[in-house]
């Protein structure tokens, strides 16, 4: 069964339209005759989403009861069994109530894609799980529903739904969101002018990206190597000296003047060592890029202008940013260096940008190793010194008439055997020596005309020359084999280093490894595949490029073993042997940060099962004592005063009845701070940010402790605070009670205010035996009960409660020690005029 396809409508914001964009999109294909059906929509009770609903086939939701509540969820099974060709599901990131078969709405699309139903979906920007941290920042809350980059990224079709921040909030103000009674509250709150902004600038990028990386795909699948401007890519050429700094602070200021400009810097490591680089140097230009928004990239080339090309042509660039040449004047002879080739090789659609620098001409700080790649052009040059040599030096001596004796003539042709070494290697100095021993015999040992030698002595010269000639012909070829190892070597160390860094940085993204690996060693495809044992068929752990994905080591062009049961297969071209070693390396630490990975996944998993067996074991310790203790005394004065034996008086039955409404008291301020610890932990708290009056919260905080226990000082002219008053009550009031079970009768607690900066600060103060410092930080953990403290005076929460809930303010709880004896409580939080955080001003909810 083929896999159905799915459709994403991505809401710049909430209240954008996508919900109705994609029942406006069911109603076209039902009069193109699909089989559509409504599987589950949130339409928030909006009119004109309702209205878009009449003449869909709707499947009837799942009822589940959580928490006193019922909770309409969407039925996958009925969905399945009435097998539609298109189902459409509202908010992807949605999180399922518990009892649910999947934990996330998105995990529900995928066994409906599986079963080969096509889906048309919707989600907001801001429920995208790598922007958590950024929404966080901009909008001052933290999405609790979020989906997985890649499960949007694998959909077929993204659409973005957009709307621009002042058309949304006049959608907002006309009630077309939110009710009236909302619509003040969300306008200077959430649907702020620049957090709209904020957010249309995300969704315009992410989708940006999107398209980039078809647009890549569709030149890869085309085989199109022509640029296509349609993105200002601007490639840096480091050499690894000291100007690769300059070069990557202009090419950042050239993407700046273009939206949404990149830069990519790469450094060319290649083998005929004819750049020195420093990694000191390369390490630093790689932060630098790095802080400015770039990447650095690091490939393997023997022509570095050809790489340089080839690099930015695969990478869709449109400007090529290279440093003047460090070369002086008199070395231009050898060639014209790389920025000229690079200029004159780039073509009409790659502009090339020559940055003057501090080191343009100084030469170069390091001795240039020599080569032994000598290439086509450099072989022919050997050959022809190595036979039109000795030819035009046996002409030249011939016609000058000079006689400058037989071994002035074998030192002349010794010398032209070295420069034939030195250009071609040692085929075409062999064939010098050779040419050049019969040109002396023939020429200039008598009797001349002849192969003949007549002198015993002219023979030794002869074999002397010869022997000469191919020792120093060896020796050159040699000299020049060990320096392409050399150079190899570094190369390679070169690469090894930076592996190694990214290890000790700790950059550990399976993806990025690949697709170094893909860059290093220019493959089209890079995949990484494991297997359970050896008859268990290959899976994907990780793979980069735009080729077919390969299923088998077999199928690709090179594959590397690690383990018994992993492999790092690459397609695109056959590697040499002495690439695997370096290739060796990369597979090695694939395999560590797969190992990785799943160790921190297992940990984290233990970790959170540590914490709930914690949090378990402490409840059921609650429940059996503390809970237990009041339930037993509720019980004993009911059954009391249901007894027909005894004739209680009234003061009797009085005092039965007021145990028992301390009782009921105690039940439900136990349960009250159980169940808001459990909205801390699921990150359900959302408070309503007021401006208000201090003295107000503070007063209602403590109308359950008796007058005579507290002095109380809260001056009238403090500023206003940025605060949910019923989270502040629920503040003041847990401190004050831990502050009175701690305290004796005969001491009065003391709860007063002062202004400090852009703050305000409620100290709450008793003459208790206070608590060490080592301890200070452990009383605020949840099930936790400092010293002897009396049996029955709680669970251990009201301390974690109200540091979760001062949080939640924008604000801060600690403990501090009392002159003279005892602890202080401070609470302090921020005013109407210094408040830098801004929570929502209603509950989060979803809209489309």
């Amino acid at each position: 069964m083929a896999r159905g396809k799915l459709r994403v409508y991505l809401g710049a914001a909430p209240g954008v339209g996508k919900t109705y964009a994609m029942l406006s999109e069911a109603h076209r294909r039902i009069e193109r005759g699909t089989d559509c059906v409504v599987a589950f929509v949130e339409h928030h009770d909006r009119p004109r989403t309702k209205g878009m609903l009449h003449g869909l086939e709707q499947v009837q939701p799942s009822e589940l009861e959580h928490q006193g509540s019922t909770f309409c969820e969407m039925d996958i099974d009925a969905v399945l069994a009435r097998g539609p060709q298109v189902a459409l599901v509202d908010e992807l990131s949605h999180t399922n109530i518990p009892g649910s078969r999947n934990r996330k709405r998105w995990q529900d699309v995928e066994e409906l894609l599986a079963a080969g139903i096509d889906v048309i979906s919707t989600v907001n920007i801001q429920h995208l799980e790598s922007l958590g941290d950024v929404v966080t920042s901009l909008m001052g809350v933290r999405q609790q529903d979020t989906v997985p980059d890649e499960v949007v990224r694998r959909a077929d079709q993204i659409e973005l739904v957009d709307m621009s921040p002042q058309a949304l909030r006049r959608r907002m103000a006309h009630g077309n969101i939110y009710g009236p009674d909302k619509v003040d509250a969300a306008l200077s709150n959430y649907f702020r002018l620049g957090n709209l902004t904020a957010l249309r600038e995300l969704a315009l990028l992410w989708v940006a990206d999107r398209v980039d990386e078809s647009l890549r795909q569709y030149r890869s699948e085309h085989q199109i190597s022509a640029i296509w401007g349609s993105r200002e890519r601007i490639v840096v050429g480091l050499s690894g000296g000291p100007e690769g700094r300059t070069l990557i602070r202009r090419a950042a200021r050239l993407a700046e003047k273009g939206a949404g400009g990149e830069v990519l810097a790469v450094y060319i490591a290649r083998s005929d060592g004819q750049t020195s680089a420093s990694p000191k140097e390369l390490a630093v230009q790689r932060t630098l890029v790095e802080g400015l928004g770039g990447t650095y990239h690091q490939v393997v080339g023997d022509d570095i202008p050809a790489a340089l090309l080839d690099f930015a042509r695969g990478a869709n660039a449109t400007q090529i940013v290279l440093g003047v040449s460090r070369r002086k004047s008199w070395q231009y002879v050898f060639g014209p260096g790389i920025s000229a080739t690079v200029t004159h090789d780039s073509g009409p659609d790659l502009d090339v940008h020559l940055v003057r620098h501090g080191e343009a001409g100084r030469g170069r700080k390091l001795p240039v190793p020599r080569g032994a790649r000598l290439g086509r052009s450099r072989i022919v040059w050997g050959w022809i010194t190595a036979i039109g040599g000795p030819s035009l030096l046996l002409l030249l001596l011939t016609r000058s008439g000079l006689e400058l004796g037989l071994a002035n003539d074998m030192l002349l042709f010794l010398t032209l055997t070295v420069a034939a070494a030195l250009l071609g290697g040692l085929l075409p100095a062999l064939a010098s020596a050779a040419l050049g021993s019969l040109l002396l015999n023939w020429c200039f040992t008598p009797p001349v005309g002849r192969i003949v030698i007549a002198d015993p002595k002219n023979i030794l010269a002869l074999a002397i020359f010869l022997a000469v000639a191919t020792a120093v012909a060896s020796v050159v070829d040699l000299a020049a084999r060990r320096t392409h190892q050399a150079t190899r070597l570094r190369a390679e160390a070169e690469i090894l280093s930076f592996l190694a860094g990214n290890v000790l940085r700790g950059e550990t993204s399976l993806q990025a490894l690949l697709e170094r690996v893909r860059e290093t060693f220019a493959m089209r495809s890079v995949v990484l595949l494991e297997r359970e044992s050896d008859a268990a068929p290959w899976t994907c752990s990780g793979s980069v490029g735009h080729d077919s994905l390969i299923e088998r080591p077999e199928d690709a062009d090179v594959g590397v073993p690690v383990g018994d049961h992993m492999a790092l297969a690459l397609s695109g071209r056959v590697l040499p042997a002495e690439d695997r070693r370096v290739l060796a390396a990369f597979a090695a630490q694939a395999a560590v940060v797969v190992d990785r990975r799943r160790l921190q996944e297992e940990a984290d998993q233990a970790k959170v099962l540590a914490e709930g067996n914690r949090i378990r074991t402490a409840l059921l310790a609650a429940v059996s004592h503390d809970l237990s203790t009041p339930l037993a005394g509720i019980k004993a004065s009911v059954t009391s005063l249901r007894s027909g034996d005894v004739a209680w008086s009234e003061e009797d039955q009085a005092e039965l009845l007021a145990g028992i409404d301390e009782g009921a008291d105690r039940l439900d301020h136990l349960i009250g701070n159980l169940l808001d610890m459990s909205r801390l932990q699921t990150g359900t708290v959302n408070p309503l940010i007021q401006e208000i009056n201090l003295d107000e919260v503070v007063l209602m905080g403590l109308t359950s402790v008796p007058e005579d226990r507290v002095e109380l000082d809260i001056p009238e002219t403090l500023p206003l605070v940025c605060v949910d008053r019923g989270l502040l009550e629920r503040v003041v009031a847990n401190v004050v009670e831990n502050a009175m079970k701690y305290s004796s009768v005969a001491e009065k607690l003391r709860v007063y205010a002062s202004a400090l900066g852009d703050h305000v600060e409620v100290r709450v103060v008793d003459r208790g035996p206070g608590v060490p410092d080592e301890m200070k930080h452990h009383i605020f953990e949840p099930f936790q009960r400092h010293g002897d403290a009396p049996c029955g005076t709680g669970v251990g929460l009201g301390l974690a409660v109200a540091r979760g809930f001062t949080e939640a303010l924008g604000g801060t709880l600690h403990a501090e020690d009392t002159p003279g004896g005892g602890l202080t409580m401070v609470i302090t939080l921020p005013t109407a005029a210094g408040r830098k955080w801004h929570g929502p001003a209603l509950p989060t909810m979803t809209v489309g």
